[in-house]
């Protein structure tokens, strides 16, 4: 017995005959009253006195009523609060992200999912990479947005878009030009964090792919702020994305060359776990956030990107690993 199978006694007993609930429910007159029969031999009960004029409830059937009738308000109820609790969304959230892609998405998503849920408790957490796959691994976030990881593990990864990468130098680097051949960077003292963090690995894999070995006159495992100022004060250059710095150029304080050759690319995209509970209305939020990122890209609000399978990023080249 299952909850079909007190629907559809229901249905007949207040239908009054099999012919009239057969007609409610879609079926044909001898499905249902196959079943009822099976119903009683199952519980060893009769649970309809039929007649000429139709069926009614034995007392064992008027029993059996009662129960059908708790468990259809039950199925209701619960069908209605899971439908109210997803339309508000996650009693709390929590998204992480590197500092870039943080300072440049978290406000439009703040904006967008504080509009869609306002109950909801949102939390933003800024940090490196491997600092993310640590608290995604461990429950902490429910997903981030991130640089592809070089290991994925119990990690889904939904690419988004595709990120160019820049030599950023001083204003009056001997460095000319908007663009840099990714060959010569072997040639330019660098600024780099240490060999835990994304960017480093990048420049290192660059430096296989494309035959130099990265110069690196500085360690800094600061900010992006901090690595910035370096390279303002002359101590060297940097890789970084163009969302980095933008604000630098626009002021004169710094200078960017666009690093071309095939697969310069960085791809970023959502990241969650694998084997975790899913907050409740977790695949309405993944898809405003991916609507707003492309809206980012689209606007230019996130510059020198393009949406992963578009021909722009197609035509300039694949994604580069790990990030």
């Amino acid at each position: 017995m299952n909850s079909d199978d007190l629907g559809l006694f229901d249905c007949v007993i207040r239908a009054g005959s099999i012919s009239r609930a057969a007609l409610d429910l879609g079926s044909d007159q001898s499905t249902v009253s196959r079943r009822i029969s099976h119903l009683e031999t199952e519980l060893g009960v009769r649970l309809l006195h039929r007649s000429g004029r139709g069926v009614t409830p034995t007392e064992h059937g008027r029993h059996l009523l009662e129960y059908a009738t708790a468990v259809a308000n039950l199925l209701q109820q619960a069908s209605a609060d899971l439908r109210s609790r997803g339309g508000s969304g996650p009693a709390a959230l929590s998204i992480g992200a590197q500092p870039t892609i943080a300072r440049v998405s978290f406000g439009a998503l703040a904006h967008a999912l504080q509009g869609r849920f306002p109950g909801t408790r949102l939390r933003f957490v800024e940090a490196l990479g491997s600092q993310i796959l640590d608290r995604l691994a461990g429950g902490e976030l429910d997903f981030a947005v991130m640089y592809l990881p070089e290991q994925i593990g119990q990690l889904q990864f939904d690419p988004l878009l595709k990120e160019g990468v820049h030599l950023v130098v001083p204003p009056g680097h001997a460095l000319q030009g908007g663009a840099f051949e990714v060959a010569r960077l072997g040639g330019v003292p660098l600024i780099l964090p240490s060999t835990h963090h994304g960017l480093r690995r990048l420049v290192e894999a660059l430096g296989v792919r494309h035959g130099f070995k990265p110069d690196i006159a500085l360690e800094c495992d600061g900010s992006i702020s901090l690595t910035k100022r370096l390279v303002m004060q002359g101590c060297g250059c940097t890789v970084l994305p163009l969302a980095a710095v933008n604000e630098d150029l626009a002021a004169g304080r710094l200078r960017a060359l666009r690093v071309t050759g095939p697969e310069i690319w960085r791809t970023v995209g959502l990241v969650q776990g694998r084997n975790r509970q899913v907050p409740t209305g977790l695949w309405e939020v993944l898809q405003i956030v991916r609507a707003q990122i492309e809206r980012l890209v689209e606007s230019g609000g996130w510059p020198d990107t393009a949406l992963s399978g578009s021909d722009a990023a197609d035509v300039a080249g694949q994604a580069a690993p790990a990030a």
